[in-house]
């Protein structure tokens, strides 16, 4: 979150931001190409692809081809867009809680051509849904409990032979996040990365 979206009291993991929209169109680099997005106001990093979010995109290794690849608390779908360009006969589920943001995904799926991705809230996933891959810049500002919650709730959906790719800030708790994945959520969690403050960690149920 921005500084001045905490001065504001925004909340861009709330489902409707009471800020205003003020949207825009930035250029930005996914999946080796400069596109052309639309943002707004009450999303998370509303001007630019986040650091983490870039430390993330630059680690992983390319997503599945095929199958249902999922992007966790998308915003505006840095990750999502990205996904679906390197995958496009994958499906790409861009979860979030933030009608805006889900907005934007669908608006910016539709600017890039991309026909495979699916905006959704956490509840019209259905159950039996299973992810080759979760890549996620996990809201870790909602705190422990319902940070908790919500990747145990979302990794134990890998379908076998999944992996989850998460990028946390090493100041907003990589490595005890790390420790609790491992020995209290039982899901075997490897560091692959640090770059720039951030750790990227890799989930392998």
């Amino acid at each position: 979150m921005s500084g001045t979206d905490d001065q504001q009291g925004q909340h861009y993991f709330t489902a409707r931001p009471a800020s205003p929209e003020q949207r825009r169109t930035l250029r930005v680099h996914l999946a080796g190409r400069d596109v052309e997005v639309e943002t707004a106001g009450g999303v998370f990093s509303p001007d630019h692809v986040d650091l983490g979010t870039q430390v993330l995109l630059r680690t992983v290794p390319a997503p599945p081809p095929r199958g249902d690849l999922l992007d966790l608390g998308c915003g505006w779908g840095p990750v999502a867009l990205t996904l679906a360009l390197l995958a496009p006969d994958a499906r790409v589920w861009a979860v979030d809680v933030n009608e805006r943001a889900l907005d934007l995904v669908r608006r910016n799926a539709v600017r890039l051509g991309l026909t495979n991705v699916v905006a959704a809230t956490p509840d019209d996933v259905p159950d039996d849904v299973r992810f080759a891959a979760v890549w996620s810049n996990p809201p870790v500002r909602i705190g422990k409990p319902a940070l908790h919650g919500l990747l145990t709730r979302w990794l134990p959906r890998l379908a076998p032979g999944g992996e989850g790719w998460l990028v946390v800030g090493r100041n907003l708790g990589a490595d005890p996040l790390q420790r609790w994945l491992v020995e209290e959520a039982g899901l075997p969690t490897t560091r692959e990365a640090s770059a720039k403050g951030f750790r990227v960690l890799r989930v392998a149920p």
